[in-house]
């Protein structure tokens, strides 16, 4: 099985870290993995300009992740940037924060990073060693229980500590400063009560037996939900002790979900694939967005619109709840993959070429037109 990585962070795997398909031998890959978990980034004055694949608010600062362990803060709404001290040159894929202070951000290598000083500095809690053990050891105690899953569950949970850390997480969510969420490649999926000193995985949950990569989480009150490659699109109501599969209407890669504030789910993925549901996935609608190009990411924005970004550079915002999107004016369009709103209303878009802003008055007048 192959990544189904949109472009742009295809393009920032390739650079930065080889990793092996499942079931391939991971030698050279973890080699290569283990050598850039254990590496401090390199500070360097162009890396603004560099492939940036998430950015998340930190009360008024924004902090931006990407390749090469970069981390960058702004504290004037995107305006500038600095670069903050990071222990690793895994490429870091997403970033949430709880707080102004606390935060974490997770990558390549399966590394999770913390941060209690607002994106200043950052230490590692985990990575796809400990990841690799911490499966060996679940899937020996359900061996112990029997079950005609346990024997395939050892040998899976073998495999990935003998290929060593060469699989990313791909996205981190926390509910408060204890309890939280990872996901990432070949279905991995751990939680965290403890503020991330230690990790409990989840992947028996998921009922999931090709362990199809899991792209991002998003919440929405007390629902979570989690999508990923094939249409796979699960939902927890129960603080992910539970879930339950949503049957969706495409089978290719969904990158994504964004809420539309009335109960409603809009889903994104592959192809300029964007389906709505208003009834909990029971039905969906499929939302005509022009072009059939790769969406990347999506927001709910602070007065309620919705706002998707794809692989061409294209930002489309959403009035009416996710039935119509319409594209806003991007001064310099470039691939984009992700989108935050800063504390003035102005959304910042990580991407390959760095970060772009599009001040609040260019989108406001893009939306009255």
């Amino acid at each position: 099985m192959k990544y189904a990585y949109r472009s742009l962070v295809l393009a920032a795997i390739c650079m930065l870290g080889p990793v092996c398909p499942a079931g391939a031998g991971g030698g050279t890959a973890a080699t290569a993995s283990q050598d850039l978990l254990d590496r401090p980034a390199e500070t360097s004055g162009r890396a603004a300009k560099y492939v940036l694949l998430a950015a998340a608010r930190a009360g008024r600062r924004l902090v931006a992740v990407g390749e090469q362990g970069i981390v960058l803060l702004s504290d004037d709404d995107g305006e500038r940037w600095r670069q903050a001290n990071v222990p690793t040159s895994v490429t870091l894929t997403k970033v949430c924060f709880v707080s102004p202070g606390r935060g974490w951000a997770v990558g390549h290598g399966g590394v999770v990073l913390a941060s209690r000083d607002g994106g200043e500095t950052w230490v590692r809690q985990f990575d796809g060693r400990e990841a690799a053990q911490r499966e060996l050891e679940a899937a020996k105690a359900a061996a112990a229980q029997g079950g005609a899953s346990a024997d395939r569950r050892l040998r899976e949970a073998a495999r990935l500590l003998d290929e060593g850390p060469d699989k990313p997480l791909l996205d981190v969510w926390f509910a408060d400063e204890n309890n939280g969420l990872v996901v990432g490649a070949y279905g991995a999926i751990f939680a965290t009560g403890d503020g991330g000193n230690s990790w409990r995985p989840l992947r028996h949950l998921l009922d999931d037996a090709k362990g199809r990569h899991l792209y991002s989480i998003h919440v929405a009150g007390r629902d979570l939900y989690i999508a990923g490659e094939q249409g796979a699109l699960y939902h927890s109501a129960d603080g992910a002790k539970s879930f339950t599969a949503i049957r969706t209407p495409y089978v290719g890669t969904l990158f994504g979900a964004v809420s539309a504030g009335d109960g409603a789910l809009v889903v994104f993925g592959l192809r300029g694939n964007a389906y709505r549901s208003g009834d909990g996935g029971a039905s969906w609608h499929k939302i005509d967005l022009a072009q059939p190009v790769t969406v990347s990411a999506g927001a709910r924005l602070a007065d309620g619109s919705l706002v998707l970004v794809d692989e061409t550079g294209r930002v489309l915002r959403s009035d009416d709840g996710g039935l119509r999107f319409s594209p806003v004016n991007v001064p310099q369009p470039s691939p984009f993959a992700g989108v935050v709103q800063a504390a003035d209303g102005s959304l910042v878009l990580p991407g390959a070429r760095g970060l772009t802003r599009v001040p609040l008055s260019t989108a406001l007048l893009e939306r009255n037109k």
